[in-house]
């Protein structure tokens, strides 16, 4: 299926590795020009080569802290100038640590907050402004299954994706008419070095290997097994493209059937 995105550009944020760079190959086997971001510079200069090499896009690759909103303003400023628009944004940024409530501190929570909230803040403050003047705009945040259903351990990530959550619909609603559509996508297990790092976190407070808690976590999935990233790419995809023109708004889970809520 053609997504009718060929030559559109593309932000995507914490695109170096895992969920980012599924979704930065997944644009990029459409057609779509990349701007991609990343702390890890070498990883990054890795990552923007392999898809130029195996898509034949242009990439534009920056190191960047998305919690600096100096530095996202300049990236955007430098997509402009690189390649004269820019269509698509998916925000995105790596989990709060895997604590239960009593081991948070304030600390936590503000460290939390920048991470998830003020990125995605700063990502759309800069680019909802360049697709409004252009009256076509596809924004996607990449939040968690904890939108759809708490985690346990997870009580950072359950509270700041919610807001996160709550920021792109007012948004949606707000830029609807700017033909802007903007969605959040909840992933649950998906197989990505995060997903091991949680898994290493509650295994070590649960006496159990990390293998015991991804077959855990498996256990209680109707498809039996955790997601693949290629799999959770082509969702986000889908909603960047014009072939999904009246979804706006939607907080979309992509767990193989974990959430056990109606919506």
């Amino acid at each position: 299926m053609d997504l009718g995105i060929r030559d559109r550009v593309a932000v995507v944020a914490a695109s170096s590795r895992g969920l980012g760079k599924a979704v930065a190959e997944a644009l990029a086997a459409e057609g779509a020009r990349l701007a991609l971001c990343a702390r890890g510079a070498e990883t990054l200069a890795a990552t923007a080569r392999q898809i130029e090499e195996r898509f034949g896009v242009s990439v534009l690759h920056r190191p960047l802290d998305v919690t600096d909103p100096e530095a996202v303003k300049s990236f955007v400023e430098e997509t402009i100038d690189r390649f004269g628009r820019v269509d698509i944004g998916v925000t995105n940024a790596g989990g709060p640590p895997s604590k239960s409530f009593a081991q948070t501190t304030v600390e936590d929570w503000r460290a939390a907050f920048d991470l998830n909230f003020m990125s995605t803040l700063y990502l759309a403050k800069e680019l909802l402004p360049h697709m409004q003047r252009q009256k076509w705009g596809r924004l996607v945040s990449i939040t968690s299954i904890t939108v759809k259903q708490p985690t346990e351990g997870l009580i950072l990530s359950n509270a700041i994706r919610a807001a996160v959550a709550g920021l792109m619909k007012s948004l949606a609603n707000e830029y609807g008419r700017d033909n802007i559509l903007i969605n959040n996508v909840c992933p649950g297990f998906i197989a990505t070095d995060r997903l091991n790092q949680v898994a290493a976190a509650q295994a070590a407070a649960k006496g159990a290997t990390p293998e015991q808690m991804i077959e855990r976590w498996s256990s209680n999935i109707p498809l039996g097994r955790v997601g693949r990233p290629e799999e959770f790419a082509a969702l986000v995809a889908y909603l960047c493209s014009e072939k999904a023109a009246y979804v706006n708004g939607t907080s979309t889970a992509i767990d193989g059937g974990l959430a056990r809520g109606l919506f």
